[in-house]
């Protein structure tokens, strides 16, 4: 089987946006004396299969568990988070801030093989991990067919 890492496949939308966004922030950096602040737009995940489970996981470190949200409706999985802007800005003055803050939402359509009241979620060091339970597929029996 054939592997492909999200950073082997080109992606010229993506990289476009992600161009914009920089010229964009570099053009209104230093206004008014205020640093960038930069927003977490979508974290990347990886999405696998292994066992009798489908697994999500996504890195958003420096987000506390009690302000990620994830929903299931009906086929639809919802992750929410927000990262809130921490900084102290008594007696440092920056010349760059790059760290991310802001909300983001991820939403991804379940499959129907996926038992949607099932699904756990565990978050340790900055990845939040979700495991989809695969329904049990129905066994059929091999018929003989008879020659004539």
């Amino acid at each position: 089987m054939l592997a492909i890492r999200r950073s082997d496949v080109f992606r010229p939308f993506e990289e476009i946006q992600k161009e914009m966004d920089r010229l964009f922030n570099e053009a209104f950096r230093g206004f008014n004396n205020q640093p960038r602040e930069t927003s977490m737009i979508s974290p990347e995940v990886d999405i696998y299969e292994k066992d009798n489970s489908v697994f999500i996981e996504m890195d958003v470190p420096g987000i506390k568990k009690d302000e990620l949200e994830i929903k299931v409706e009906e086929d639809v999985l919802s992750i929410k988070g927000e990262k809130k802007l921490e900084r102290d800005d008594k007696g440092r003055d920056y010349h760059r801030y790059e760290r991310f803050c802001g909300a983001f939402q991820r939403i991804f359509r379940l499959p129907d093989y996926v038992k949607s009241e099932e699904i756990k979620a565990k978050y340790e060091d900055g990845v939040l991990k979700i495991e989809l339970p695969k329904k049990e597929e129905v066994k059929k029996e091999a018929i003989q067919v008879k020659i004539d």
